[in-house]
């Protein structure tokens, strides 16, 4: 009896919506980047692209914490002598929303031909509007992580057992 292994014919894709209002840059972006990869199907595989499509929506409303506003840097290259260009956060939100997800996402995917494959099954969107709705996506939450309150909790319930 032989292993299972999924073909271009055997992928059922289905399409995500993550609302990114006012969640953490970063857990928007590993849940779509888990997503477009497939890793959340029984059948992944790592070397063909069993994942999904993912819409990401309210990209403009996106929260980073700490000071990556003002202190994270966006760089190009234009691909001439001394064309490396760089931006703020901040000024990158103003200018294109959209961007600040876009790459968070592309820099968690494998640096391959597949990876640009998965990659291009995301969409972002600055607002709540997007054109994907005749493909029925399912909305998904984002987790955000353990809070003050669950930190205090767990710190209750180890000086418990070691009293």
């Amino acid at each position: 009896m032989g292993s299972f292994v999924p073909t271009a014919g055997t992928i059922v894709r289905q399409w995500h919506v993550i609302d990114a209002d006012g969640q953490v840059l970063g857990r928007v972006a590993t849940e779509a980047a888990r997503l477009l990869q497939g890793k959340h199907k029984p059948v992944y595989t790592p070397h063909i692209d069993t994942g999904d499509h993912v819409v990401v929506v309210n990209a403009a409303r996106v929260r980073m914490t700490g000071r990556k506003e003002e202190q994270k840097l966006y760089r190009y290259h234009s691909g001439y002598e001394g064309g490396l260009r760089e931006e703020r956060a901040k000024e990158v939100r103003k200018k294109n929303p959209t961007r600040l997800v876009e790459e968070a996402v592309r820099g968690m995917l494998p640096k391959t031909t597949l990876g640009e494959a998965m990659w291009r099954k995301l969409k972002v969107y600055a607002d709540a509007q997007h054109p994907h709705q005749a493909q029925r996506p399912r909305s998904l939450a984002v987790t955000s992580g353990p809070g003050k309150k669950a930190k205090k909790d767990k710190d209750k319930l180890t000086k418990r057992e070691v009293a």
